[in-house]
């Protein structure tokens, strides 16, 4: 970190301490004057600046001046396909650092590279790359896992998956993927009305794999089965679901009702009504159980223009994704800061609830809240700094700088 920055202190060396004086985002709190020090990728101080232990003040030599950022833990993307003109389903050591420099330059320091419905030996190769990736140290956006979404799903809810992938539920697929990548999948979204899901639920659950329902035609009863059978979590809510109807509450109204489903939502303006979300957000922030996804596809921070999503051909216009044939929506050209500017700005929800939609509970779905997405004493030094508007200022990996913010072209 430059000296020319008087929010910062300090120096990004492995033994060297690194100060950030701001206002600070706490899990439980918003510091006005905040003050939160990393050393070796980990975070040894985050509080008000006079409790700033006297050793740690000593090696750092002086407190950097009070900056008017916001700094905040890093994102956690579950549901992303790419970005950067690249698609997780063409998985390559260059198609993964493409797709995890552009988002973590966007303020994601981890995420889950999600698939698209296509047949087993492309998932084959989309599993096989992320893990020999995930091998070495990466140095943009961590890869946590995979997410798989598809090709459990209805064919009267394709969205823009391809229909002609889809198949029933097999859990012989998911035992030998994780008998070969033990460890690698972290979610899997069908759609639980469908022959065999409810088996393919309950090994999902021993396996402590998130198992999620979208692209459906569940019932709200059929929902219940699910959830009964260990399913807690609901991709793009409202999106490629049945929806809220006051005799048939439909997956929308079991997702809406159960406090046992923790929630997805794309906010950007296109895939659900601010209202929509405030009601929403109203329903399951309390127990922490809203995640901001961005759905993102290739066409993430380019131009408009002719793009793909898994093997079907994509229009983008406005920055809104669209099939090329049939119109419909196809993932979208989100990025996590903007999705968390909307939150705030449009939908009207508090700074605090939204980190913990964008940071804290992925971070808990994951089973990596012991380590990642709050400032916390011993976790990674996963920060994003913002500016007044809500901005990517300064983006930090395990403390390492990550970039400027603007986006990749």
């Amino acid at each position: 970190m430059t000296e020319t920055n008087p929010k910062v202190s300090g120096g990004e060396g492995e033994k060297k301490i690194t100060l950030l004086r701001g206002r600070l985002l706490l899990a439980d709190e918003l510091l006005e004057d905040g003050l939160i020090a990393w050393r070796a990728g980990k975070i040894v101080y985050a509080g008000i600046p006079e409790g700033l232990p006297e050793q740690i003040r000593r090696e750092a030599g002086s407190l950097p001046v009070k900056g008017a950022g916001l700094i905040v833990p890093g994102f956690i993307d579950i549901h992303v396909h790419g970005g950067n003109g690249e698609d997780f389903m063409d998985a390559s050591p260059d198609v993964l650092d493409k797709i995890t420099s552009f988002h973590s330059s966007q303020g994601t320091t981890a995420m889950l590279a999600t698939s698209m419905t296509a047949p087993k030996e492309r998932l084959d190769h989309v599993l096989a790359e992320v893990d020999r990736y995930r091998s070495e140290e990466m140095p943009y956006a961590q890869l946590e896992g995979v997410h798989l979404e598809g090709p459990f799903f209805s064919p009267k809810w394709p969205g823009a998956q391809n229909p002609d992938h889809i198949v029933l539920p097999d859990v012989s697929w998911l035992q030998g993927w994780e008998k070969q990548y033990p460890g690698l999948i972290r979610q899997v979204t069908l759609a639980p009305e469908r022959e065999g899901a409810l088996g393919v639920i309950s090994w999902l659950r021993e396996q402590r794999i998130t198992a999620a329902l979208g692209h459906t035609d569940a019932t709200y009863d059929d929902v219940q089965h699910a959830v009964e059978a260990g399913l807690h979590h609901a991709v793009h809510t409202f999106n490629a679901m049945t929806p809220l109807h006051h005799r048939e509450p439909g997956t929308a109204g079991a997702v809406l009702s159960d406090p046992r489903i923790s929630a997805e939502v794309i906010a950007d303006g296109i895939h659900v009504h601010p209202a929509a979300i405030s009601i929403l957000a109203q329903l399951k922030q309390a127990n922490d159980q809203l995640v901001l996804i961005t759905d993102a596809m290739s066409a993430a921070g380019l131009d408009d223009g002719e793009y793909k999503i898994g093997d079907l051909p994509v229009i983008v216009k406005n920055g809104e994704a669209r099939l090329k044939e049939g119109g419909a929506l196809a993932g979208s050209t989100l990025t996590m800061v903007r999705g968390f500017r909307y939150l705030v700005q449009e939908v009207g929800m508090s700074l605090g609830a939204v980190s913990r939609a964008a940071s804290l509970t992925p971070a808990r779905l994951l089973g990596i809240d012991y380590r990642t997405g709050s400032l916390t004493k011993g976790k990674q030094a996963d920060i994003v700094l913002l500016n007044e508007d809500l901005e990517i200022d300064t983006v930090w990996v395990k403390g390492r700088r990550i970039g400027s913010g603007e986006e990749i072209h």
